[in-house]
């Protein structure tokens, strides 16, 4: 269990190519961080265009994916 949170943020920090991002980044619209990171502080984004952000990067996101599984399919 001692090795499950560095594993956790290895997986949450890596680019992935089929999505061009980061797993964490597409689910929290932020970048992950260490727990011995200081906190920078920063305005507090409105509920809404927070929604409307999300709603923006899962469309791209959704978008990707579908473009690498068609590019998948054809080399099959």
């Amino acid at each position: 269990m001692e090795w499950l949170a560095i594993v956790k943020f290895a997986f949450n920090n890596k680019v992935y190519i089929s999505i061009k991002s980061l797993p964490f980044k597409v689910n929290y619209e932020k970048e992950p961080r260490m727990d011995l990171e200081i906190r920078k502080k920063k305005k507090h984004v409105k509920t809404e265009e927070f929604v409307e952000e999300m709603k923006e990067i899962h469309e791209e996101i959704k978008m990707a994916l579908i473009k690498s599984q068609k590019k998948m399919k054809n080399l099959t």
